[in-house]
């Protein structure tokens, strides 16, 4: 074993990289644990990527190139580690599941990637994942950990099931031995045969407030699916969150400079911006602002639409929306099917120009 005072290189990745390990996580999905033949050591921020370059027979020039947020820590820069999860379709994750062992080498590029918390100043965080996007969460808090950093971060990933929930023993050993480390599951069903008290269906502004009150005080950052993301940028600005402490990291694009970070172009209600609504049953118009609500703007002009919650959970206020756009932010209480037919919850809509709804 090399003496580490002895070792003055950093890994550059014009030097293939040995894997020495591969550790199932969770069902098609592993950990792959890599080190530099050269005994050079790994320097990056938790959070960045790796671009693997796998053999993929019968594809152009034999090869594919795939983007790998490193779950592992710089704060251990011996090794390297990238999780990953195959999808139905995917040939480079699936070739490495397959056939990817010790001693074998591969080509990578990197380490890139903007979505990291080394910089940041903040003393409180709130990480979102769904799936395999908790990889750069776990690298950032093992990171914060290994550094023995007072942390104060509610950590939450939402899964397909509690068997799916992928370093959960590891992040659940953490958080015994430290009050900081506040950890929250939801996942959409239970496991057969196996009971699951935790919380249980798509994450929603309900379950924002109850996992981490604080919100509004925390640094967030967010990996997942588009649509996840979508639905928690959602929730947090119509809970009022300063989108600026707002930070999310994609499956499909991981951004590697300023210039390439997306523009999240998201409807926000505004209050100085105009709108009106026809309850097209009942003859009468509405001039309201974005931020009313159509519940709230019918009973203002004195209409009668059953309401329960308030919030999106109970569906009692569903109405037909035969025309223009509205920003619902519900909490489970509209199926997608009833979406897609046109319904809207009055409580949670707010218009978005001229809107009809049939009331």
């Amino acid at each position: 074993m090399k003496d580490l005072n002895a070792v003055a290189s950093i890994w550059q990745d014009s030097e293939a990289l040995e894997c020495v390990s591969v550790v199932p996580e969770a069902p098609n999905t592993a950990s792959f644990t890599f080190r530099a033949p050269s005994g050079a050591l790994f320097a990056y921020h938790p959070g960045q990527f790796l671009t693997l370059e796998i053999p993929a027979p019968g594809q152009p020039g034999g090869v594919v190139h795939r983007t790998y947020t490193i779950s592992s820590s710089p704060s251990r820069p011996r090794s390297i580690t990238i999780t990953a999860k195959a999808q139905p379709d995917s040939i480079g994750t699936r070739w490495m599941l397959d056939n990817l062992q010790p001693g074998m080498r591969m080509r990578a590029i990197g380490p890139a990637g903007l979505f990291t918390n080394a910089e940041s100043a903040a003393s409180k965080y709130l990480f979102i994942s769904a799936g395999s996007g908790i990889t750069p969460m776990m690298s950032m808090t093992t990171c914060m950990w290994d550094e023995g950093r007072d942390l104060d971060v509610v950590f939450i990933n939402c899964a397909k099931r509690p068997s799916e929930i992928i370093f959960r023993q590891r992040l659940e050993q953490m958080a015994s031995r430290t009050p900081g480390l506040d950890l929250k599951f939801v996942v959409e069903e239970a496991d057969r045969y196996s009971p699951w008290t935790g919380y249980q269906g798509q994450f929603n502004q309900l379950m924002l407030g109850l996992m981490a009150p604080d919100y509004l005080d925390r640094e967030v950052y967010c990996c997942g699916p588009e649509p996840f993301m979508q639905a928690v940028r959602d929730a947090l600005a119509g809970l009022g969150f300063d989108m600026d402490n707002y930070h999310q990291e994609s499956f499909g694009a991981p951004v590697e400079t300023e210039a390439d970070q997306p523009n999240l172009d998201d409807v926000i209600p505004d209050d100085d911006s105009a709108a009106e609504i026809v309850f097209a049953t009942s003859g009468v118009t509405a001039k309201v602002a974005e931020t009313d609500t159509v519940l709230a703007a019918a009973r203002a002009v004195g209409l009668n639409i059953a309401s329960g919650c308030t919030f999106g959970v109970c569906g009692t206020c569903k109405v037909k929306k035969t025309s223009g756009e509205v920003h619902m932010v519900h909490n489970g209480g509209i199926s997608e099917d009833d979406i897609a037919a046109g319904y809207i919850l009055a409580c949670c809509s707010n218009p978005i120009g001229k809107v009809e709804v049939e009331v």
